[in-house]
């Protein structure tokens, strides 16, 4: 099922084949976090005819309209998720299978927000990428 391009819209994109069908590939994925290699293969199991530099420029859109986030997960590996409006969560990192697991932690959050207190600031936003092995 392809996204309708009314979700296109509302985020001022035009509902063009690329944008539909990746945002399709992101909805339909069991894999939550995904890079541009990961939809690109994916795209080639579908026999779509998009190429490298079609599914990095679309990740760019999305990104910058805000229908995808992207986090930095270590050695300048970068991964896009749905902004779904979940709340805030961070990421820990399997050092050796790669797979990435979401986390909330209230504690780290009021944490966080103190540390920035502590100098003055409101917190607006914040990034917690974790790393560990099985142990």
């Amino acid at each position: 099922m392809l996204a309708n391009s009314a979700d296109l819209a509302q985020s001022g994109l035009k509902a063009t084949l690329p944008r539909l069908k990746i945002l399709d590939l992101f909805r339909q994925s069991t894999q939550r976090h995904l890079a541009a290699e990961d939809v690109y293969r994916l795209l080639v199991a579908e026999q779509a005819d998009f190429g490298l530099a079609t599914v990095y420029r679309v990740l760019s859109q999305f990104e910058q309209t805000g229908v995808l986030k992207k986090s930095q997960l270590g050695n300048g590996r970068a991964v896009f998720e749905l902004n779904d409006g979940q709340q805030h969560h961070g990421h820990l990192v399997c050092t050796v299978t790669g797979e990435v697991h979401e986390f909330f932690d209230p504690e780290i959050e009021a944490r966080l927000r103190a540390i920035a207190a502590e100098r003055g600031l409101l917190l607006a936003d914040y990034v917690v990428t974790a790393f560990g092995a099985p142990g």
